[in-house]
């Protein structure tokens, strides 16, 4: 919308551009914009010098935009959420510790409190018939050698393809979609060991009706699972759901902000957790701890790390001064998987070995390498369970976006480049 000459309405407040930048926490520049796209109004000024907002359509937006650019000195750009806090070395689902969530509720339990503030006792979540047939008939197309973070995306794909109502952006759509979506991504990754599986059920006895751990399990290892390993599953599924504005988190928040459907949504969030310093970070820390398991130590697996100038995997976190509060829950958890013992073992070994030198903590990449390793799964296990896990909170995150003023993630570049004009090469 373009200025107007300036009509009636003579009486009511109207802020000069600065008061409104100020007013809203942006440049200058920035309110033309909102202009030009159409969320404010202005007018020219008297004598034709400058425009005027009216100074509560000004309010409204920065109620609606919660949100400040930064400042020409720098700053963060900062987003309201009412779903993950982390504070003082504990982390919190909706003001609930999500530590003790994690022991005392299943996974789907959690995603749905994350989801609707409400907890519903014995959640479980299905994928359609015709979805997950889709799903495994995109999946069995890849190459042998296709890692599961290339097969979870084509499964995102598959379903979304699946879904005539995907564009339905309404809360009870979106929720609607993300329950059955998760079962999906579990049930179009092939089990381990290669065993057969009918078209649209579950191998063997974990059928579709067991909770999302029980039909994860079999596709992480051919061992079976006793309930001691189910529940250290379970409660890493929970702790990984989300962890405030992570780099994948961000991702899926800015596909939000532009209406992407959910499965767009879930993709870009796959994306970014595909990273070595992200998702894939466990797999690093699964190797080292199956190297100390193997030579019967982690000394010396320490100081090859060291020697090579590669950090030490599964240690330290950005946010967290002490150890992981999720490492912590898992750590406990783990005492009870009697596969788990040497592994474990090797894991505090790694920690007290490198504290000799430097403070760092386990992270919760090193828990779940304790997992993975003493239940004979693979390297990337630890990932795959991370983007299972983070698919409900991605959902959450978006359902949080879809009700913010669309397209409001569009930071500013700072041009570096040779000034124009310049002759055409």
């Amino acid at each position: 919308m373009t200025d107007q000459p300036e009509p009636g309405r003579q009486d009511a407040p109207r802020l000069t551009t600065r008061e409104a930048a100020e007013l809203l926490g942006v440049k200058p520049e920035t309110v033309y914009a909102y202009v030009s796209r159409g969320q404010l109004s202005s007018v020219r000024a008297a004598g034709g010098r400058g425009s005027t907002f009216d100074a509560e359509e000004v309010r409204a937006l920065a109620r609606r935009s919660g949100r400040r650019e930064p400042s020409p000195a720098g700053g963060d750009l900062v987003f309201r959420t009412g779903i993950t806090l982390i504070e003082e070395d504990r982390y919190y689902f909706r003001g609930v510790d999500a530590t003790e969530l994690a022991r005392d509720h299943g996974y789907e339990e959690v995603a749905e409190w994350l989801w609707t503030g409400e907890l519903r006792p014995g959640a479980r979540f299905e994928a359609p018939p015709e979805t997950l047939a889709a799903a495994r008939r995109a999946v069995g197309a890849l190459p042998a050698h296709s890692g599961s973070a290339d097969r979870l995306r084509v499964a995102v794909t598959a379903a979304a393809a699946t879904d005539p109502l995907r564009f339905d952006l309404s809360p009870e759509a979106v929720l609607s979609s993300a329950r059955s979506l998760i079962p999906t991504l579990v049930g179009a990754l092939p089990v381990a060991g290669g065993a057969p599986e009918a078209e649209g059920g579950s191998s063997g006895s974990l059928g579709s009706s067991g909770s999302l751990a029980r039909q994860l399990w079999p596709r992480l290892t051919a061992r079976p699972a006793d309930a001691p390993a189910l529940a250290v599953l379970d409660a890493a599924l929970v702790l990984l759901i989300d962890h405030d504005l992570a780099a994948s988190t961000l991702a899926a928040r800015v596909a939000a902000s532009a209406h992407a459907h959910p499965y767009a949504v879930v993709s870009a969030g796959l994306g970014v957790l595909e990273g070595p310093l992200h998702g894939a970070a466990s797999g690093l820390a699964h190797r080292m701890l199956q190297e100390a398991v193997d030579r019967g130590s982690a000394v010396p697996v320490v100081a090859d790390h060291l020697r090579t100038g590669r950090r030490v995997p599964g240690l330290g976190h950005r946010l967290y001064r002490g150890e992981d509060p999720r490492a912590r829950t898992l750590f406990a958890l783990l005492e009870d998987v009697e596969q788990a013992a040497g592994p474990l073992a090797a894991a505090r070994e790694v920690v007290a070995t490198t504290a000799r030198h430097a403070p760092l903590h386990a992270n919760i990449d090193l828990a779940l390498a304790v997992l993975s390793v003493g239940c004979g799964m693979a390297a990337e296990a630890g990932e795959t369970v991370f983007a299972v896990a983070r698919t409900a909170g991605w959902i959450a995150h978006a359902l949080e976006e879809y009700g913010e003023r669309p397209l409001r993630i569009r930071p500013s570049g700072q041009y570096t480049g040779p000034r124009p004009p310049r002759p055409t090469p």
